[in-house]
């Protein structure tokens, strides 16, 4: 089930949000619970026994680590409960991907070596995955106590808003919220008018993009405006689909009365690769610093450790995105301007941002190649297009794919990214204008009576979107598969 379907606007999310409401509030993580379940198992009811299993096993290692506090033999749930999760994410999304690569590196295939089958991933497998894991190092570093309560530790692991694809929550900023959390009118009405925005950037924007970016990829001899203009739609799509979901997720939550953290802050207004990792998936950045980076070593252990450190987190940050070569690569890529960024004192250097935010967004475009292609070849031919060495002028067939109407959403979403920095307190839980609610001074004071250009805006937006989607046929986001 994906936000973007009538099934969960018209269905789901109505029978939830009731049953949310007319359960009492000691009993309100049941009802998230299930129907996280619920919202989980529409897809594959078989993996929901995987996902249960997960949770029970960081809840008994954090268990285990708080009762032998002190101890060392604390060590021992820790390293069961890190290496017993990833273990779960290892074999069904990567044990594919090595059984290929080492077939490749004999010159056969999985089928020759007596390969007959192929693991399914399992969706939201590595989101839950590391919230699971982040629970149990929180735990051993006492940064959160060791919930006794399963069933809000479940209901938090489940939690559907974030579920499938993120933000990365950690227990320790919604212990609180499960205990006691505000419920109003105005904070649902906020929610839902984030909601709006996310699902107005996935189906308005992204999804009309999408059939430019995939008719240049698609293309098995990408010429040189069919390889920019599919790397600029790809670039937009991209953005507009995972921001949108990260939007509809805090929304969403804040309808359910929790405040999850922002995960994007425009990305592409960035004057350094480095600020754009401040700036692009925050949750994810900031957890494989907290979990990996820093654990590593991070910038304690001299300039070089610290370079090894940044490429070796971005390396694997990127194997996290997806079992593929094209994703190691593309974590390479980033990995190593960081580290020359760290090396050359770019980021701080204080260049005019007339230059830097083109330089850094260019980067970016080139890596988000490597990060759409099916393969190496396929990206390595998209490259080749880009620099013109298949032609310059878009071929019959690439014409026939993409319309007037396509290229209209790619200037409006690239409008969207240059106004965004000025409209970003509309998704930002704290600043967004409340519905019939007065604006209030640092002081207290009231400055400005409430006003209804607020809700009025967002149901117009919110008709128009859901007039777009009743046409399309399917509006899957990106980040599903990874």
């Amino acid at each position: 089930m994906v936000f973007s379907s009538e099934t969960f606007l018209f269905l789901f999310l109505p029978l939830f949000l009731a049953a949310y409401y007319l359960t009492p509030d000691r009993l309100k993580s049941w009802t998230i619970l299930i129907g996280s379940y619920i919202f989980y198992c529409w897809w594959r009811p078989d993996f929901l026994i995987l996902f249960v299993g997960v949770t029970a096993w960081a809840y008994g290692c954090g268990l285990l680590i708080e009762r032998w506090e002190g101890q060392a033999r604390a060590k021992i749930p820790l390293i069961l409960g890190v290496v017993g999760c990833l273990s779960v994410l290892g074999v069904f999304k990567y044990l594919n991907f090595f059984i290929d690569s080492f077939a490749a590196l004999l010159g056969t295939t999985p089928d020759e070596l007596g390969v007959h089958w192929r693991l399914i991933l399992p969706i939201g497998i590595s989101f839950y995955i590391f919230q699971a894991v982040g629970y149990v190092i929180d735990v051993y570093r006492k940064d959160t106590p060791a919930t006794r309560n399963f069933v809000d530790f479940a209901a938090f692991i489940a939690l559907f808003p974030q579920l499938i694809a993120g933000p990365i929550l950690r227990f320790k900023d919604l212990a609180d919220q499960f205990h006691e959390r505000t419920h109003s009118l105005a904070l649902f009405s906020t929610g839902l008018g984030i909601f709006t925005i996310g699902l107005a950037k996935k189906v308005l924007l992204a999804d009309s993009i999408a059939p430019v970016a995939d008719a240049a990829f698609a293309s098995g001899h990408v010429t040189f405006v069919e390889g920019w203009l599919g790397a600029a739609a790809y670039t937009l799509q991209l953005y507009f689909d995972f921001s949108g979901y990260s939007d509809m997720a805090i929304g969403l939550g804040l309808m359910m009365g929790f405040k999850f953290i922002r995960n994007f802050d425009t990305p592409y207004v960035s004057a350094s690769i480095t600020e754009f990792w401040q700036r692009w998936h925050i949750s994810l950045s900031t957890w494989l610093r907290d979990y990996l980076y820093i654990p590593l070593g991070g910038n304690r252990k001299g300039p070089l450790r610290t370079y090894l450190n940044l490429f070796l987190v971005m390396l694997l940050g990127g194997l996290w995105h997806g079992a593929a070569w094209t994703f190691v690569l593309w974590g390479a890529w980033h990995g190593s301007w960081l580290a020359i960024e760290r090396y050359t004192g770019y980021a701080r250097a204080g260049f005019s941002k007339a230059l830097t935010v083109p330089a850094t967004l260019l980067l970016v475009v080139i890596g988000w190649v490597m990060f759409r292609a099916t393969s190496v070849a396929e990206a390595f031919s998209v490259y080749a297009g880009m620099l013109g060495l298949n032609g310059t002028a878009p071929s019959l067939e690439f014409l026939a794919s993409v319309n007037q109407e396509h290229l209209v959403f790619i200037l409006l979403a690239i409008v969207a990214v240059v106004m965004e920095p000025r409209f970003k307190h509309l998704t930002d839980p704290d600043r967004v204008p409340l519905a019939g609610q007065p604006q209030v001074g640092p002081d207290g004071a009231i400055v400005a009576a409430p006003s209804i250009a607020y809700p009025l805006a967002m149901t117009a937006l919110l008709a128009v979107t859901i007039a777009r989607l009743a046409e399309q046929s399917a509006s899957p986001f990106l980040y599903f598969q990874f």
